[in-house]
């Protein structure tokens, strides 16, 4: 017989070497890449640095990734989903209130273009025009600016569901086209951008500004 009781989650077993190896050269190639490109763009990123820096050899780099495509593609998936789960929780944080929620969220957006030293150096390099990893942020599978788009689909589903859906769709396209353009060419005064995009936002889905 059992001594006590048996708990009915299972413990998790830990990684095999060879997989939980994987996953932390996998960790540090993807960080190695994202300080080198923000300190000196995309274009810059060389395997051989990569490699030096996480200290693993290029084989298994190449082996891991594929390309150097590979790890920027990588580089765009895990940028994505940090600033998605940011967006998210500012979203959260303002539930119930459109516009109060747009305008924070954009607020959110804007300041990662300035204190995100990747989102930054994109930024920077995009302006000029060199950087090879725009790409990867608009047309690939996945890219930033869709899950951003879709994301504030389900939000504005779930925040305004009388609004027409076809509203809500333009209404996050618009959102995102316009954050966007204010992070590439920021306005006079940047600092009522936020504001203006959501009320911008909000007459598009018939939304009153203020609760």
């Amino acid at each position: 017989m059992s001594d006590g009781p048996v708990s009915a989650t299972p413990h998790s077993r830990p990684d095999p070497p060879r997989v939980a190896w994987r996953k932390e050269m996998r960790e540090r190639v993807i960080a190695e890449a994202r300080a080198l490109a923000a300190q000196d763009g995309w274009d810059r990123v060389r395997v051989a640095d990569l490699a030096l820096r996480a200290d693993v050899s290029r084989p298994s780099i190449y082996k891991e990734f594929g390309d150097r495509a590979g790890i920027g593609a990588a580089l765009v998936e895990y940028e994505t989903r940090e600033f998605l789960v940011g967006l998210a929780a500012v979203l959260d944080a303002h539930r119930g209130h459109p516009a109060p929620a747009l305008e924070a969220a954009v607020a959110h957006a804007l300041e990662q273009a300035d204190v995100n030293p990747f989102v930054g150096a994109v930024l920077t390099a995009t302006r000029g025009g060199t950087d090879a990893l725009l790409p990867f942020l608009t047309s690939r599978p996945e890219p930033i600016f869709s899950s951003t788009r879709r994301l504030l689909r389900l939000w504005l589903g779930e925040t305004v569901p009388r609004a027409d859906e076809n509203a809500r769709a333009a209404a996050a396209d618009m959102a995102v086209r316009l954050t966007v353009s204010h992070m590439l060419l920021p306005a006079e005064d940047p600092g009522a951008t936020p504001l203006h995009i959501a009320r911008t936002v909000c007459a598009v889905l018939g939304v009153p500004e203020r609760d």
